[in-house]
């Protein structure tokens, strides 16, 4: 019974991996301005997370001041990483831009003894000279007017805006469960984003509507909630493993529905920032 568990939480972690790796496919296909699409993303997450919220009676009280100003700042963090993310997706491709987003793990490393009391390991020099590297191969060419190029530099600042969005919230406010710590934050951004309504124009959501549903409900509201369940059977390290099998999903998913071929130099550089991830959570396993 018990492997037959084991079994059923595995396929759901694998699962809750396929479904965030949409981001990538759906961000490169959805023909809106950025803003725009993470608005709809959020509005539509606010709506699901707080059903699901009153559903499972998740307590949405925040305790005080300091917590209400880390939710802000965390969130702006948040729409950072998503709107760069998309922009890295539009200027290149789905395998650099989800390859560059994912130098997410090393980064956190190297910047976790800026935000909590850790010792600096100089191991994380290692792997992030192994991203550096991987990086340098992944880049077609380093010429400024070249749209793949400007693709992974968003990336990489995508990268850094949630690696800093992961280390404000682990480091103040672990006490929140985290449906309702995503909840907050999506409602904060649909906020801040609202004003992009305006300025850009939303009148092409009548032919996009399927594809912000399935961005709202399968890639923000079911993979996030689903990852995060997983924690409760598997360590941290297993399903950061696990989760950083995304970019390979969501280059099958972008090879099938955008005819997209990744060529050797993505192979390459992104095997070799997904190996530091899997090492990074190998080494990491405090929990």
């Amino acid at each position: 019974m018990n492997e037959k568990n084991h079994l059923n939480n595995l396929m759901l972690l694998t699962i809750a991996t396929l479904f965030m790796s949409t981001s990538g496919p759906l961000g490169k296909f959805i023909d809106m301005p950025t803003p725009v699409i993470i608005w709809w993303r959020c509005i539509l997450s606010v709506i699901f997370l707080f059903a699901f919220c009153l559903y499972k009676g998740i307590d949405l009280k925040i305790a005080n001041k300091k917590d209400r100003s880390t939710f802000f700042i965390a969130a702006l963090f948040m729409g950072g990483h998503w709107i760069f993310y998309f922009y890295a997706l539009k200027f290149s491709n789905v395998a650099i831009g989800m390859l560059s987003l994912f130098t997410f793990p090393v980064l956190i490393a190297l910047l976790e003894p800026l935000f909590v009391k850790t010792k600096f390991d100089p191991m994380h020099l290692l792997l992030a000279l192994m991203v550096l590297v991987g990086i340098y191969i992944l880049a077609p060419e380093f010429n400024i007017e070249s749209n793949q190029l400007k693709g992974l530099l968003f990336g990489l600042v995508s990268a850094l805006c949630y690696a800093i969005r992961i280390l404000m919230l682990k480091g103040h406010v672990t006490k929140y469960n985290s449906t309702m710590l995503m909840f907050y934050q999506v409602l904060i951004l649909s906020i801040v984003l609202a004003p992009s309504l305006y300025f850009m124009g939303t009148a092409s959501i009548t032919t996009q509507y399927p594809y912000i549903l399935m961005l709202a409900l399968i890639t923000t509201t079911l993979g996030h909630t689903m990852f995060v369940n997983s924690l409760k059977h598997f360590k941290a390290s297993t399903a950061s493993i696990i989760g950083s099998t995304q970019p390979v999903f969501g280059i099958i998913i972008a090879y099938f529905f955008l005819n997209e071929i990744p060529t050797i130099h993505t192979f390459i550089g992104g095997g070799l920032i997904l190996a530091t991830v899997v090492v990074e959570s190998v080494r990491s396993k405090k929990v």
